[in-house]
């Protein structure tokens, strides 16, 4: 079973200061497994992981991992701004979007982002916005499936992301020509992955790829961002990825390849957000009312606008009466939340203990893809933001949302 790492003691203590629903997270568990990531990449001096603020847009989140080392992923104007006010700015921002918009460009050239280019058009767009930067990225498409040990991960043909082959090289060329002088090479081929596999198979595709575009173009590649795709175990059963295999696994790849190339030197990036807050992050919430139709109903105070994935695409939360852990899984219920929509569902058919109105429900993993994706519709309100500290005590780092804020962009 999985275990939560907050009490119901410490619930009923912020209870107090807090209501339900909201998002805590794990400061402790964080830091450790920034450290973590890092001590698994230790053999490369250049290491770097830049944080997908998209996962968790959160201020006090990003400066928290800057204090660890890390930077930020960033694929928006807003992110980008928000990057900039917790201090996070030049070469520690990895700025990579699609279809961008012009003021986003000129917005990551202000703040000297390192640029990862997603299309081969995009070389003369940024040229007309403003002088092309020195250190500059291209995203790879290889296009076809991406297999590992025969088993298909993801179909980067059907992906609307990156570069082909060719293009690379190409791009490779002309940005050359407007005065780019160092070059990064990134790619993201499969989501959520639980297996050892999946960066150094990945890694060892683009250390060729690195060895090929510096031989035709000349190019000198300084980075090779393995950008995110190592996932968590939303469910007790399923294994739960060893970062130190991987990173020995991508070391062996890039000592293999790279080092007999003079490319000895590259540093490797990631760009890791679920693996980085997902397990560090629940939704607490609290029973409010019970239903006994042709099913069990437990009807929570949070709902789809508080926790989208469940709703979205049937995805697995893990839950815990608090409480109760030791209780017998005797019972049988749907947990809805009170949206007007029959999806807002967080769980159909859990085996749970008996829920009794009042009891703390722990959504486990919502970390990472929790709170960012959170929403209005029937002008419900998104939740507070709760930080549990190293020492125990908890800070409040994002308050609820109020009516005041829901009406602050209409026009009466």
């Amino acid at each position: 079973m999985k275990k939560t790492f907050v009490t119901l003691e410490q619930l009923q203590q912020i209870a107090g200061r807090n209501p339900t629903p909201y998002h805590l997270y794990d400061e402790k568990g964080i830091r450790e497994n920034a450290r973590r990531l890092r001590k698994a990449f230790s053999w490369n001096p250049g290491f770097k992981e830049f944080f997908a603020v998209k996962a968790t847009p959160t201020p006090a989140i990003l400066k928290l991992l800057r204090e660890e080392g890390c930077g930020t992923d960033c694929s928006s104007l807003t992110e980008l701004v928000m990057s900039e006010r917790c201090g996070i700015t030049g070469r520690d921002i990895m700025f990579s979007s699609n279809a961008t918009p012009p003021e986003e460009f000129i917005k990551a050239l202000e703040l000297g982002a390192i640029i990862n280019l997603d299309d081969y058009t995009h070389v003369e767009f940024l040229n007309k916005l403003g002088k092309i930067p020195e250190r500059i990225c291209c995203r790879f498409n290889p296009g076809g499936y991406f297999t590992i040990a025969n088993q298909i991960m993801d179909n980067p043909n059907d992906q609307k992301y990156g570069m082909t082959r060719e293009q690379m090289a190409e791009a490779y060329k002309r940005l050359m020509e407007l005065g780019a002088k160092e070059f990064g090479i990134h790619a993201f081929l499969a989501s959520n992955t639980l297996t050892n596999d999946y960066y150094p198979q990945l890694a060892t595709q683009l250390f060729e790829l690195a060895v090929d575009l510096k031989r035709e173009t000349g190019a000198d590649i300084r980075f090779i961002n393995l950008s995110g795709g190592i996932g968590i175990p939303y469910r007790p059963e399923q294994p739960e990825n060893d970062i130190m295999r991987i990173g020995e696994g991508v070391r062996r790849a890039y000592d293999s390849i790279l080092g007999p190339a003079g490319m000895g030197e590259t540093a490797i990036y990631t760009e890791l957000g679920r693996y980085m807050l997902g397990p560090y992050g629940c939704l607490v919430t609290k029973a409010v009312h019970e239903k006994h139709i042709y099913k069990e109903y437990i009807g929570l105070d949070a709902c789809a606008c508080n926790l989208m994935r469940p709703a979205m695409y049937g995805a697995y939360h893990h839950i815990t009466v608090m409480g109760k852990e030791d209780w017998p899984h005797d019972h049988v219920y749907d947990i809805t939340g009170s949206l007007c929509e029959n999806n807002d569902k967080f769980a159909v058919d859990r085996a749970l203990p008996k829920i009794d109105i009042g009891d703390f429900l722990v959504l486990h993993d919502t970390g990472a893809h929790g709170h960012a994706m959170g929403y209005n519709y029937n002008g419900k309100l998104r939740s507070a933001e709760l930080l549990l500290k190293e020492d125990g005590s908890v800070e409040l780092i994002r308050r609820a949302e109020t009516p005041e804020d829901y009406f602050a962009t209409a026009i009466f």
